[in-house]
Protein backbone atom coordinates (compact mmCIF):
# COMPACT_ATOMS: atom_id res chain seq x y z
CA UNK A 1 0.00 0.00 0.00
CA UNK A 2 1.02 3.36 -1.01
CA UNK A 3 1.84 6.16 1.65
CA UNK A 4 0.72 9.50 0.55
CA UNK A 5 1.98 12.91 0.83
CA UNK A 6 -1.07 13.58 3.81
CA UNK A 7 0.01 10.25 5.34
CA UNK A 8 3.43 11.06 5.63
CA UNK A 9 2.61 14.54 6.45
CA UNK A 10 0.32 13.70 9.26
CA UNK A 11 2.71 11.24 10.98
CA UNK A 12 5.55 14.22 11.29
CA UNK A 13 3.50 16.48 12.59
CA UNK A 14 1.89 13.77 15.56
CA UNK A 15 5.46 12.08 16.09
CA UNK A 16 6.45 15.69 17.43
CA UNK A 17 3.47 16.54 19.04
CA UNK A 18 4.39 18.57 21.90
CA UNK A 19 6.27 21.14 19.00
CA UNK A 20 2.78 20.91 16.78
CA UNK A 21 0.75 22.29 19.75
CA UNK A 22 2.87 24.97 21.11
CA UNK A 23 3.56 25.91 17.67
CA UNK A 24 0.09 26.30 16.67
CA UNK A 25 -0.90 27.89 19.83
CA UNK A 26 1.44 30.20 18.98
CA UNK A 27 -0.03 31.07 15.59
CA UNK A 28 -3.18 30.63 17.51
CA UNK A 29 -3.07 33.40 19.66
CA UNK A 30 -1.57 35.81 16.71
CA UNK A 31 -4.81 35.16 14.55
CA UNK A 32 -6.76 35.30 17.90
CA UNK A 33 -5.73 38.82 19.02
CA UNK A 34 -5.72 40.22 15.81
CA UNK A 35 -9.55 39.30 14.94
CA UNK A 36 -10.77 40.07 18.55
CA UNK A 37 -9.02 43.75 17.79
CA UNK A 38 -10.26 44.26 14.36
CA UNK A 39 -13.61 42.83 15.41
CA UNK A 40 -14.30 45.11 18.28
CA UNK A 41 -13.17 48.04 16.52
CA UNK A 42 -16.19 48.84 14.95
CA UNK A 43 -18.88 47.07 17.28
CA UNK A 44 -17.22 49.61 20.36
CA UNK A 45 -18.25 52.76 18.28
CA UNK A 46 -21.83 51.38 17.48
CA UNK A 47 -22.51 50.29 21.61
CA UNK A 48 -21.12 53.65 22.15
CA UNK A 49 -23.64 55.73 19.95
CA UNK A 50 -26.61 53.73 21.58
CA UNK A 51 -26.46 56.25 24.92
CA UNK A 52 -26.66 59.21 22.76
CA UNK A 53 -29.77 57.99 21.50
CA UNK A 54 -31.95 60.51 19.04
CA UNK A 55 -30.83 63.96 20.64
CA UNK A 56 -28.82 66.52 18.52
CA UNK A 57 -26.91 68.26 20.58
CA UNK A 58 -26.23 68.12 24.36
CA UNK A 59 -25.66 71.84 25.92
CA UNK A 60 -23.59 72.09 29.32
CA UNK A 61 -21.12 74.34 30.42
CA UNK A 62 -18.32 71.77 30.49
CA UNK A 63 -14.64 72.93 29.30
CA UNK A 64 -14.89 71.06 25.50
CA UNK A 65 -17.32 69.25 23.95
CA UNK A 66 -15.73 65.81 24.44
CA UNK A 67 -15.62 66.49 28.09
CA UNK A 68 -19.59 67.34 28.00
CA UNK A 69 -20.31 63.95 25.77
CA UNK A 70 -18.42 61.87 28.56
CA UNK A 71 -19.74 63.53 31.67
CA UNK A 72 -23.33 64.10 30.31
CA UNK A 73 -23.81 60.72 28.37
CA UNK A 74 -21.66 58.33 29.69
CA UNK A 75 -21.19 59.39 33.38
CA UNK A 76 -17.42 59.62 33.38
CA UNK A 77 -17.47 62.24 36.02
CA UNK A 78 -19.09 64.93 37.52
CA UNK A 79 -19.99 67.99 35.19
CA UNK A 80 -17.89 70.90 36.15
CA UNK A 81 -20.86 73.81 36.26
CA UNK A 82 -24.22 74.43 36.36
CA UNK A 83 -26.93 76.14 33.88
CA UNK A 84 -28.92 78.87 35.57
CA UNK A 85 -33.03 78.16 35.73
CA UNK A 86 -33.10 81.71 33.26
CA UNK A 87 -30.82 79.60 30.43
CA UNK A 88 -32.66 76.83 30.72
CA UNK A 89 -35.54 78.63 30.12
CA UNK A 90 -34.17 80.74 27.32
CA UNK A 91 -32.86 77.74 25.70
CA UNK A 92 -36.59 75.71 26.02
CA UNK A 93 -38.46 78.58 25.01
CA UNK A 94 -36.47 78.70 21.60
CA UNK A 95 -39.18 77.97 19.16
CA UNK A 96 -36.47 75.95 17.06
CA UNK A 97 -35.90 73.47 20.18
CA UNK A 98 -38.45 70.60 19.71
CA UNK A 99 -37.02 68.59 23.31
CA UNK A 100 -34.76 70.43 25.74
CA UNK A 101 -35.09 67.42 28.53
CA UNK A 102 -32.75 68.59 31.32
CA UNK A 103 -30.80 67.03 34.11
CA UNK A 104 -28.44 67.08 36.60
CA UNK A 105 -25.81 64.80 37.28
CA UNK A 106 -23.16 64.60 40.41
CA UNK A 107 -24.83 62.63 42.97
CA UNK A 108 -24.65 58.93 43.37
CA UNK A 109 -25.84 55.54 45.06
CA UNK A 110 -23.89 52.44 45.95
CA UNK A 111 -20.88 53.55 43.51
CA UNK A 112 -23.72 54.30 40.80
CA UNK A 113 -24.07 57.84 38.98
CA UNK A 114 -27.31 59.58 39.85
CA UNK A 115 -29.03 61.34 36.70
CA UNK A 116 -32.18 63.84 37.92
CA UNK A 117 -33.87 64.62 34.92
CA UNK A 118 -37.98 65.02 34.12
CA UNK A 119 -40.60 62.46 33.15
CA UNK A 120 -39.77 63.89 29.43
CA UNK A 121 -36.32 61.85 29.61
CA UNK A 122 -38.21 58.81 29.31
CA UNK A 123 -41.58 59.68 27.22
CA UNK A 124 -39.14 62.05 24.65
CA UNK A 125 -35.83 60.68 24.47
CA UNK A 126 -34.69 57.43 23.15
CA UNK A 127 -31.44 56.16 24.40
CA UNK A 128 -31.39 53.95 20.96
CA UNK A 129 -33.06 55.79 17.65
CA UNK A 130 -36.00 53.87 16.86
CA UNK A 131 -36.04 52.25 20.56
CA UNK A 132 -37.80 54.36 23.07
CA UNK A 133 -37.20 53.23 27.13
CA UNK A 134 -39.35 50.11 28.20
CA UNK A 135 -40.13 49.56 31.73
CA UNK A 136 -39.66 45.90 33.18
CA UNK A 137 -41.06 46.41 36.31
CA UNK A 138 -42.93 49.57 37.91
CA UNK A 139 -43.57 53.11 35.87
CA UNK A 140 -41.88 56.43 35.48
CA UNK A 141 -41.64 58.46 38.47
CA UNK A 142 -44.89 61.29 38.70
CA UNK A 143 -43.26 63.04 42.36
CA UNK A 144 -40.04 63.95 43.98
CA UNK A 145 -38.01 61.75 45.97
CA UNK A 146 -39.09 58.52 43.63
CA UNK A 147 -36.51 56.62 41.37
CA UNK A 148 -36.00 54.33 38.29
CA UNK A 149 -33.63 52.21 38.04
CA UNK A 150 -31.68 51.20 35.09
CA UNK A 151 -31.11 47.39 34.51
CA UNK A 152 -27.83 47.26 35.39
CA UNK A 153 -28.36 49.53 38.69
CA UNK A 154 -30.96 46.94 39.77
CA UNK A 155 -28.55 44.26 39.03
CA UNK A 156 -25.74 45.72 40.90
CA UNK A 157 -27.18 47.28 44.02
CA UNK A 158 -29.33 44.48 44.37
CA UNK A 159 -32.54 46.48 44.76
CA UNK A 160 -36.48 46.07 44.09
CA UNK A 161 -39.61 47.28 43.56
CA UNK A 162 -40.79 49.32 46.47
CA UNK A 163 -37.31 49.60 48.58
CA UNK A 164 -36.48 52.87 49.45
CA UNK A 165 -33.20 54.35 49.46
CA UNK A 166 -30.94 57.57 50.37
CA UNK A 167 -28.46 59.22 47.74
CA UNK A 168 -25.11 60.35 48.04
CA UNK A 169 -24.83 63.92 47.68
CA UNK A 170 -21.63 63.79 45.17
CA UNK A 171 -19.14 60.91 44.12
CA UNK A 172 -17.67 58.37 46.13
CA UNK A 173 -14.81 60.49 48.05
CA UNK A 174 -13.85 62.74 51.27
CA UNK A 175 -16.46 65.43 50.64
CA UNK A 176 -19.38 62.53 49.53
CA UNK A 177 -22.38 62.20 52.81
CA UNK A 178 -25.49 60.46 52.57
CA UNK A 179 -28.83 62.02 52.87
CA UNK A 180 -30.33 59.82 54.81
CA UNK A 181 -33.53 61.96 55.64
CA UNK A 182 -34.11 62.09 52.31
CA UNK A 183 -36.00 58.82 51.59
CA UNK A 184 -36.44 57.87 47.60
CA UNK A 185 -38.76 54.70 46.82
CA UNK A 186 -37.75 52.84 43.94
CA UNK A 187 -41.38 53.14 41.47
CA UNK A 188 -39.62 51.27 38.41
CA UNK A 189 -36.71 49.44 37.04
CA UNK A 190 -35.91 49.75 33.28
CA UNK A 191 -35.36 47.43 30.71
CA UNK A 192 -31.71 46.88 29.12
CA UNK A 193 -30.63 49.00 26.42
CA UNK A 194 -27.40 48.16 25.92
CA UNK A 195 -26.22 51.74 27.16
CA UNK A 196 -24.41 53.65 29.80
CA UNK A 197 -28.01 54.26 31.29
CA UNK A 198 -28.26 50.95 32.23
CA UNK A 199 -26.39 51.45 35.13
CA UNK A 200 -27.86 54.93 36.22
CA UNK A 201 -30.13 55.87 39.19
CA UNK A 202 -32.85 58.30 37.91
CA UNK A 203 -35.14 60.54 39.84
CA UNK A 204 -37.01 64.03 39.61
CA UNK A 205 -35.17 67.20 39.23
CA UNK A 206 -37.07 68.49 42.02
CA UNK A 207 -36.80 66.46 44.64
CA UNK A 208 -32.32 66.52 43.70
CA UNK A 209 -32.93 70.78 44.20
CA UNK A 210 -34.29 70.15 47.00
CA UNK A 211 -31.79 68.45 48.60
CA UNK A 212 -29.22 70.44 47.48
CA UNK A 213 -31.41 73.82 48.75
CA UNK A 214 -31.17 71.85 51.92
CA UNK A 215 -27.33 71.64 51.79
CA UNK A 216 -27.32 75.56 51.70
CA UNK A 217 -29.68 76.49 54.43
CA UNK A 218 -27.87 73.37 56.58
CA UNK A 219 -24.59 76.49 55.82
CA UNK A 220 -26.48 78.97 57.37
CA UNK A 221 -28.38 77.07 60.24
CA UNK A 222 -26.88 73.77 61.41
CA UNK A 223 -30.31 73.28 62.98
CA UNK A 224 -32.27 73.75 60.16
CA UNK A 225 -35.64 71.49 59.51
CA UNK A 226 -35.78 69.45 56.41
CA UNK A 227 -35.93 71.47 53.27
CA UNK A 228 -39.38 70.76 51.47
CA UNK A 229 -40.11 70.96 47.88
CA UNK A 230 -41.90 74.22 47.94
CA UNK A 231 -39.27 76.36 49.82
CA UNK A 232 -36.48 75.92 46.73
CA UNK A 233 -35.91 79.09 44.95
CA UNK A 234 -34.72 80.05 41.10
CA UNK A 235 -30.71 79.93 42.91
CA UNK A 236 -31.60 76.40 43.63
CA UNK A 237 -32.99 74.80 40.10
CA UNK A 238 -29.36 74.49 38.87
CA UNK A 239 -28.85 71.39 35.79
CA UNK A 240 -25.59 70.33 34.48
CA UNK A 241 -26.78 69.31 30.93
CA UNK A 242 -29.34 70.12 28.50
CA UNK A 243 -30.44 67.21 25.75
CA UNK A 244 -31.55 68.89 22.86
CA UNK A 245 -33.17 67.69 19.18
CA UNK A 246 -33.86 70.84 16.98
CA UNK A 247 -37.29 71.05 15.64
CA UNK A 248 -37.74 69.12 11.95
CA UNK A 249 -40.22 67.87 9.39
CA UNK A 250 -42.51 65.26 10.33
CA UNK A 251 -40.47 62.34 9.13
CA UNK A 252 -36.89 63.48 9.15
CA UNK A 253 -34.29 63.53 11.59
CA UNK A 254 -32.45 65.86 9.74
CA UNK A 255 -32.85 70.09 10.53
CA UNK A 256 -32.41 72.98 9.39
CA UNK A 257 -32.37 74.56 12.36
CA UNK A 258 -29.76 72.34 13.69
CA UNK A 259 -26.34 74.92 12.91
CA UNK A 260 -27.53 78.49 13.58
CA UNK A 261 -29.12 77.14 16.85
CA UNK A 262 -25.74 75.58 17.50
CA UNK A 263 -23.89 78.73 16.86
CA UNK A 264 -26.53 81.28 19.09
CA UNK A 265 -26.22 78.89 21.86
CA UNK A 266 -22.13 78.45 21.78
CA UNK A 267 -22.59 82.54 21.35
CA UNK A 268 -24.67 82.66 24.48
CA UNK A 269 -21.91 80.92 26.40
CA UNK A 270 -22.51 77.51 26.35
CA UNK A 271 -20.43 74.56 25.51
CA UNK A 272 -22.48 72.94 22.88
CA UNK A 273 -21.74 69.27 21.77
CA UNK A 274 -22.97 67.21 18.94
CA UNK A 275 -22.45 63.81 20.22
CA UNK A 276 -22.40 61.74 17.37
CA UNK A 277 -19.07 63.80 16.19
CA UNK A 278 -17.34 63.83 19.26
CA UNK A 279 -18.13 59.94 19.71
CA UNK A 280 -15.96 59.56 16.33
CA UNK A 281 -13.65 62.16 17.50
CA UNK A 282 -12.99 60.02 20.70
CA UNK A 283 -12.73 56.68 18.47
CA UNK A 284 -10.64 58.63 15.90
CA UNK A 285 -8.30 59.05 19.17
CA UNK A 286 -9.35 55.49 19.99
CA UNK A 287 -8.50 54.40 16.59
CA UNK A 288 -4.78 55.42 16.74
CA UNK A 289 -4.46 53.13 19.72
CA UNK A 290 -6.13 50.03 18.24
CA UNK A 291 -3.40 50.67 15.24
CA UNK A 292 -0.73 50.06 17.38
CA UNK A 293 -2.58 47.04 18.92
CA UNK A 294 -3.68 45.65 16.00
CA UNK A 295 0.44 46.21 14.50
CA UNK A 296 1.70 44.70 17.74
CA UNK A 297 -0.95 41.36 17.02
CA UNK A 298 0.76 41.25 13.27
CA UNK A 299 3.85 41.51 14.95
CA UNK A 300 2.95 38.37 17.05
CA UNK A 301 1.86 36.54 13.84
CA UNK A 302 5.17 37.42 12.34
CA UNK A 303 7.32 36.16 15.18
CA UNK A 304 4.85 32.89 15.44
CA UNK A 305 6.17 32.25 11.81
CA UNK A 306 9.29 32.46 12.62
CA UNK A 307 8.51 29.51 15.62
CA UNK A 308 7.37 27.68 13.01
CA UNK A 309 10.63 27.89 10.72
CA UNK A 310 12.95 26.97 13.96
CA UNK A 311 10.95 23.91 14.91
CA UNK A 312 11.32 22.66 11.62
CA UNK A 313 14.83 23.66 10.99
CA UNK A 314 15.43 21.90 14.50
CA UNK A 315 13.57 19.16 13.70
CA UNK A 316 15.70 18.40 10.12
CA UNK A 317 18.72 17.02 12.20
CA UNK A 318 16.41 14.28 13.53
CA UNK A 319 14.59 13.36 10.22
CA UNK A 320 17.56 13.33 8.01
CA UNK A 321 16.85 9.30 7.70
CA UNK A 322 13.60 9.75 7.33
CA UNK A 323 13.79 11.76 4.33
CA UNK A 324 16.95 9.88 2.96
CA UNK A 325 15.07 7.05 3.19
CA UNK A 326 11.80 8.82 1.00
CA UNK A 327 14.63 9.49 -1.65
CA UNK A 328 15.66 6.31 -1.62
CA UNK A 329 11.73 4.95 -2.24
CA UNK A 330 11.57 7.37 -5.00
CA UNK A 331 10.90 10.92 -3.54
CA UNK A 332 12.74 13.67 -6.11
CA UNK A 333 14.08 16.48 -4.07
CA UNK A 334 11.17 18.75 -5.59
CA UNK A 335 8.82 16.13 -3.50
CA UNK A 336 10.58 16.58 -0.33
CA UNK A 337 11.10 19.89 -0.66
CA UNK A 338 6.98 20.19 -1.39
CA UNK A 339 6.47 18.10 1.86
CA UNK A 340 8.39 20.27 4.21
CA UNK A 341 6.56 23.86 2.87
CA UNK A 342 3.27 21.55 2.97
CA UNK A 343 4.24 21.03 6.50
CA UNK A 344 4.88 24.14 8.08
CA UNK A 345 1.84 25.34 6.06
CA UNK A 346 -0.39 23.14 7.79
CA UNK A 347 0.95 24.42 11.12
CA UNK A 348 -0.10 27.43 10.13
CA UNK A 349 -3.82 26.52 9.14
CA UNK A 350 -4.26 24.85 12.33
CA UNK A 351 -3.21 27.85 13.86
CA UNK A 352 -5.22 29.80 12.35
CA UNK A 353 -8.46 27.97 12.91
CA UNK A 354 -7.72 27.85 16.17
CA UNK A 355 -7.08 31.47 16.37
CA UNK A 356 -10.82 32.07 14.63
CA UNK A 357 -12.01 29.70 17.53
CA UNK A 358 -10.24 31.81 20.61
CA UNK A 359 -11.75 35.26 18.72
CA UNK A 360 -14.82 33.57 18.60
CA UNK A 361 -14.50 33.25 22.93
CA UNK A 362 -12.21 36.34 23.46
CA UNK A 363 -14.84 38.36 22.09
CA UNK A 364 -17.69 36.84 23.69
CA UNK A 365 -15.26 37.66 27.04
CA UNK A 366 -14.75 41.25 26.11
CA UNK A 367 -18.10 41.61 25.43
CA UNK A 368 -19.58 40.19 28.77
CA UNK A 369 -17.06 41.94 30.54
CA UNK A 370 -18.30 45.31 29.50
CA UNK A 371 -21.58 44.58 29.86
CA UNK A 372 -20.81 43.43 32.99
CA UNK A 373 -18.62 46.24 34.39
CA UNK A 374 -20.06 49.30 32.47
CA UNK A 375 -23.91 47.88 31.31
CA UNK A 376 -22.33 47.90 27.99
CA UNK A 377 -23.34 45.81 24.77
CA UNK A 378 -21.25 45.58 22.44
CA UNK A 379 -21.32 42.37 19.87
CA UNK A 380 -18.23 41.75 17.87
CA UNK A 381 -18.56 41.28 14.51
CA UNK A 382 -16.99 39.03 12.49
CA UNK A 383 -17.16 39.82 8.62
CA UNK A 384 -16.36 36.68 6.29
CA UNK A 385 -14.14 38.17 4.32
CA UNK A 386 -11.63 39.68 7.26
CA UNK A 387 -11.49 35.60 8.43
CA UNK A 388 -10.68 34.67 5.23
CA UNK A 389 -7.84 36.73 4.62
CA UNK A 390 -6.42 36.32 8.27
CA UNK A 391 -6.47 32.63 7.71
CA UNK A 392 -4.83 33.32 3.97
CA UNK A 393 -2.15 35.59 5.79
CA UNK A 394 -1.60 32.76 8.40
CA UNK A 395 -0.44 30.32 6.16
CA UNK A 396 1.16 31.82 3.61
CA UNK A 397 3.52 33.34 6.27
CA UNK A 398 3.79 29.93 7.79
CA UNK A 399 4.77 28.78 4.60
CA UNK A 400 7.22 31.23 3.97
CA UNK A 401 8.43 30.32 7.03
CA UNK A 402 9.09 26.76 6.05
CA UNK A 403 11.08 27.96 2.91
CA UNK A 404 14.44 27.60 4.91
CA UNK A 405 13.53 24.14 6.28
CA UNK A 406 12.72 23.05 3.36
CA UNK A 407 15.93 24.03 1.70
CA UNK A 408 17.55 21.96 4.26
CA UNK A 409 15.75 19.04 3.58
CA UNK A 410 15.97 19.88 -0.54
CA UNK A 411 19.75 19.60 0.08
CA UNK A 412 19.93 16.30 2.51
CA UNK A 413 22.72 13.91 1.20
CA UNK A 414 21.23 10.51 0.64
CA UNK A 415 24.43 8.73 0.89
CA UNK A 416 25.38 10.68 4.25
CA UNK A 417 21.88 10.02 6.26
CA UNK A 418 22.06 6.67 5.44
CA UNK A 419 25.46 5.90 6.53
CA UNK A 420 26.02 3.95 9.46
CA UNK A 421 26.81 5.51 12.73
CA UNK A 422 30.52 4.82 13.51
Amino acid sequence: MSITDFTIIRRSLTSRLFSTVTTALTVAIAVGMLLVLLAMMDAGRQAFRRGSGDMHLLVSKEPSALVSVLNGIFYAGAPAAPISHAELQRIQSDPRVAMAIPNQQGDSYAGLPVMATETAFFTDFAPTPGEPWQFAEGRVFDKPFEVVLGAKAAEMAGLRLGETIALTHGRAGAEAHVHNEFQYTIVGILEPTGSTHDRTVFTDLVGAWTVHAHDRRLRDNPDAPVTTPDEITDADRLVTGVYIRAAARRGSNASAALAPLAYQLRQQGFMVAEPTKEIDKLFRIVGNINVILVAMAVVVMVSSAVSIMVALYNSMEQRKRQIAVLRVLGASRGRVFGLVLTESAMLGLLGAIGGVLLAILGGFAVAEALRTILGIVVTPIYPPEWILLVIVSAVALAAVAGIVPAMVAYRTSVAKSLRPAV
